[in-house]
């Protein structure tokens, strides 16, 4: 069965920059210590990146989070030292959420990453509407909310729509 590890949002605004938060950073070590499970098994590991424009603040979103953060070419929108792996995709998203994950093909899927009550609970949605007989799963563990209260509550909203949540309980 092919094995896929999808590595959310782990950008440096995200960890210790514009919207760092301590358990962003925290996670860091375990996310790495998971991308290299995958890579050393042979398995598929897909990055993706929040990814704005110089013009984020007049944007929906920038109205409703007036931080400007993850600009294309700047420090904070690049995905954290030491996690990416030379010849992994990476996908640029403007929102939340990737809408072309059809375009892969998703046996067994594992996601990590930022943030678990936002991006993370947006694209393992979209990828369970799109591959109903995939299993989907989150490694709470390697993932990290805006508050912990949000991250469970996303947690508990995954696990409701048949997504397993693995490591932490909820």
């Amino acid at each position: 069965m092919k094995k896929t590890l999808i590595v959310v949002d782990m950008q440096n605004d995200f960890i210790d920059m514009a919207l760092g938060t301590k358990r962003a950073v925290e996670i860091v070590p375990r996310v790495k210590k998971k991308i290299d499970e995958y890579i050393n098994n042979g398995c598929e590991v897909i990055f993706t990146r929040d990814t704005h424009t110089d013009n984020y603040l007049d944007t929906p979103e920038g109205k409703k989070l007036p931080v400007v953060h993850c600009v294309k070419g700047t420090r904070g929108w690049e995905i954290a030292d030491g996690l990416y792996v030379d010849g992994c995709k990476i996908i640029d998203k403007p929102n939340f959420g990737w809408d072309k994950w059809n375009e892969e093909d998703f046996e067994d899927v594992e996601l990590v990453g930022l943030c678990t009550d936002i991006c993370v609970v947006s694209n393992a949605l979209i990828i369970k509407s799109m591959f109903p007989n995939a299993r989907v799963s989150v490694d709470s563990s390697c993932c990290a909310g805006v508050t912990q209260d949000s991250h469970n509550a996303a947690l508990k909203t995954m696990q409701m729509c048949q997504i397993d949540i693995l490591s932490d309980t909820i």
